[in-house]
């Protein structure tokens, strides 16, 4: 099968509570909400792909309600720290992949993942031909 050269543009999940979910992902994990319609959506940045939240019901064509957002930071002990340890499900890091699970207020699993500091994006880092 060939690579449909497909990448990940985003990512939505429905709310009941649209204003509660946008205040979580804004004011607990500290995204920018980059277009909102109140009634409808908030979509938010996530680095090269977005975060819809909808207000169930807004679409006619709605999926299962399972879903879990991961979400990568530099330091999981930073991100821990400053979200409140209280509000985590779980906090591992003890082995190879350093990771935390969370809820948003509908009960939505919130993956953050610590990235490895060899795959985190240097300042004025430039990318070398091989053999350069």
């Amino acid at each position: 099968m060939r690579d449909p050269g497909a990448r990940l543009a985003g990512v939505e999940l429905y709310f009941e509570d649209l204003p509660a979910a946008t205040e979580f992902y804004t004011r607990v994990l500290g995204l920018q909400v980059t277009e909102s319609q109140p009634a409808h959506h908030a979509k938010l940045a996530t680095g090269s792909a977005f975060l819809c939240l909808e207000r169930k019901g807004a679409e006619d064509y709605p999926s299962v309600d399972k879903a879990v957002v991961f979400l990568e930071v530099a330091d999981l002990d930073v991100a821990v720290k400053r979200i409140g340890r209280e509000r985590f499900l779980r906090v591992q890091t003890g082995d190879e992949r350093r990771w935390a699970a969370l809820r948003d207020p509908e009960g939505h699993t919130v993956l953050l993942l610590e990235v490895a500091a060899s795959k985190q994006p240097q300042p004025n880092q430039r990318l070398q031909r091989p053999g350069a």
